[in-house]
């Protein structure tokens, strides 16, 4: 069996972090976590009227399939429970298990390769204009039958780069040696094939 390899994909909302992971994932045969479920399941449970904390210290991985995790309302709640310091230090450690599997492991969120697995073999940054990421979502939720206007969409998209960037814990910046990839311009089998080629050269 595969050693343990960390690859930590860190990145904005609706930059094509999620898409880029799970072919990476699916390309070396690594399991993947979108960490960014954790939080909407922690979320999730807040709007349920449950304590955040206690949500999140009870978090069980069946909560990770709820059918609703991906709504608006959810991503707004995990963006507002995740500037919470408790939720983040009591979701670290099923985060770096998860991470020193044997057969190698895709993690992709926000603090991965700054906080949750600051020692990983390969760290990249996915990222892209906030227009073009607001683009990319109003269309997303346009094709499900969304009844936003892509201003809403835009200025949802800002409030939460916001609220990650400038939280004290974890904010979301690239780690020092991450690779950045800016995929406003690019195709996303551009994306994935950048992605895959920095992981390459990190496992030689």
């Amino acid at each position: 069996m595969t050693a343990a390899f960390t690859i930590a994909i860190d990145g904005p909302a609706a930059a094509g972090k999620g898409t880029i992971s799970k072919a990476v994932a699916a390309h070396f045969g690594f399991k993947h976590l979108d960490t960014g479920l954790l939080y909407r399941a922690v979320g999730a449970k807040t709007l349920l009227g449950m304590d955040p904390i206690k949500a999140a210290q009870a978090l069980k991985a069946e909560d990770l399939h709820a059918s609703d995790l991906r709504s608006p309302e959810v991503a707004q709640a995990a963006s507002r429970v995740a500037v919470l310091a408790e939720v983040r230090a009591a979701l670290v450690d099923f985060q770096r298990s998860f991470a020193r599997r044997q057969g190698g492991a895709v993690l992709d969120g926000r603090d991965i390769g700054t906080v949750i697995c600051p020692d990983a073999e390969a760290k990249l940054f996915i990222t892209a204009d906030a227009d073009v990421r607001a683009r990319r979502r109003y269309e997303e939720l346009a094709g499900k039958g969304g009844g936003l206007r892509y201003e809403q969409v835009l200025a949802e998209v800002r409030e939460r780069d916001a609220r990650d960037r400038d939280r004290a814990a974890a904010p979301l910046v690239p780690a020092k040696d991450a690779a950045l990839i800016d995929t406003s311009q690019m195709s996303i089998e551009d994306a994935i094939l950048a992605a895959i080629s920095v992981i390459e050269e990190r496992r030689s």
